[in-house]
């Protein structure tokens, strides 16, 4: 009487670990994983279980997802048709995520693939088979979310006590023992930082500063006016530990005086466009020294409040001197005048024989300059105006503006090219930091 003839089922060993520890030894988890499903597709024999010599294997790889190189070359496989039986040794080294599991037992039935657990027996082509694995697969899933609760809890109570939990230092402190400790060189810059906000009052001003100074962030980047409202606001610059809106005090040492920290959050407290008007009334006016009449007579900024607003005026030294009818142009408003300045030069900033002849002076400076690069730094100062402090308006305009002759009819600005040419080149050096 002959055999009948058992068909071969070619049979691939999965075998994952969460963690890379340990995967350096000769003799680790995957192997241990791998021997003990070798022996089981051994013992299969009579069945016609043959093993598969391709090793599929992903060291230190979370159960939480499919993004994984071994799992991703077996499904391959299983989708050429070189598999028949997937083994593992135990249900969870092949996915922790019921979702994720029935995506995988999807594939395997499309491709009449049987999956086997050595240590949890089971048939996935039976309903009892596929009912054991789901029971399975949602305490897997349980145990999964509990640790990472058990993490979370752990991480909070951590924090409360001030212990510092990893993730890049903020600029100022470096680690040490799992301690933050503060970096002297680094904390000057960030005192510097928090002082000269306080004078200036404005982080987008504080900003050009800080990369005039060459302070950069702890991987090396350049810092931004974002970048400054963090730094300004992290609590650890005044010893303290926070956790999800809630501080307590640190391990560590704080950089900053609470004193200046108090400070700084009261001048943060006022919305920008106050500390702007705030502080635009006491800066020098945007066209002071600039501003000339018909009799040739500088102008001379002032201002008034009149039911708790701000009214400013350029006027004549002849008027001041001699008293109104003077001069035929005795006084101009201010916001007015500017305005009317502010838009002659954006237009002069596009008119092509300007981004010409500043082109030619930057260029014999510096030959690597070419005409576009010109031409994108002074497109550049357009948008950016209005988001200037006005400290930085008035530099900008000094540096550009020779002389304002005011008439009874209009403007005549004249510029200075040596200043256009400047300027063209801070804004390219910008760029470049940017880039």
């Amino acid at each position: 009487m002959t055999k009948p003839i058992v068909r071969k089922l070619r049979c691939a060993v999965y075998t994952r670990k969460s963690s890379e520890e340990g995967l350096e030894q000769e003799f680790n988890s995957l192997d241990a994983q791998r021997e003990a499903c070798e022996a089981y597709i051994a013992s299969q024999r009579s069945e016609g279980w043959v093993l598969v010599r391709d090793q599929y294997d992903d060291g230190g790889i979370s159960g939480g997802t499919l993004e994984r190189p071994g799992l991703k070359r077996l499904l391959d496989d299983v989708e050429d048709g070189l598999v028949d039986v997937v083994v593992v040794y135990k249900i969870d080294r092949l996915s922790r995520s019921l979702m994720d599991f029935s995506k995988l037992v999807e594939v395997f039935d499309r491709n009449g693939v049987t999956f086997v657990s050595v240590t949890q027996s089971f048939n996935t082509t039976t309903s009892m088979g596929r009912l054991t694995l789901n029971i399975l697969l949602s305490f897997a899933q349980f145990e999964r979310e509990v640790t990472a609760e058990r993490i979370r809890d752990k991480f909070a109570a951590s924090r409360k006590k001030g212990m510092w939990m990893g993730g890049v230092p903020p600029l100022g402190y470096e680690v040490k023992d799992r301690k933050l400790v503060i970096k002297e060189a680094d904390a000057a810059n960030v005192r510097w930082v928090f002082n000269r906000f306080l004078e200036i009052g404005s982080c987008t001003e504080l900003a050009r500063k800080v990369a005039k100074r060459g302070i950069r962030t702890p991987r090396g980047n350049r810092i931004d006016k974002k970048y400054l409202y963090r730094l300004l606001n992290n609590r650890a610059y005044i010893g303290e530990a926070v956790h999800k809106g809630d501080s307590y005090p640190g391990e560590h040492d704080g950089i900053i005086d609470k004193e200046v920290w108090d400070k700084v959050h009261a001048i943060l407290s006022e919305s920008p466009r106050k500390r702007a008007a705030r502080t635009r009334a006491d800066t020098p006016a945007l066209l002071k020294g600039l501003l000339y009449g018909p009799d040739g007579a500088a102008f001379s900024p002032t201002h008034t409040r009149k039911g708790g607003k701000l009214y400013r005026y350029y006027v004549s030294q002849s008027v001041l001197k001699h008293g109104a009818g003077s001069c035929p142009v005795g006084r101009v408003p201010a916001g007015k005048i500017e305005a009317a300045v502010i838009d002659q030069l954006r237009a002069v900033f596009r008119q092509p024989e300007i981004v010409a002849g500043t082109w030619k002076a930057t260029h014999a400076q510096d030959g690597e300059i070419t005409e576009a690069d010109a031409r994108d730094a002074l497109i550049r100062l357009d948008p950016l105006w209005d988001e200037l402090f006005p400290a930085e308006q008035a530099r900008i305009a000094a540096l550009l503006i020779e002389r304002i002759d005011v008439g009874t009819d209009g403007l005549n600005v004249r510029l200075r090219m040596d200043g256009l040419t400047g300027l063209a080149r801070e804004m390219m050096a910008d760029l470049g930091t940017a880039a």
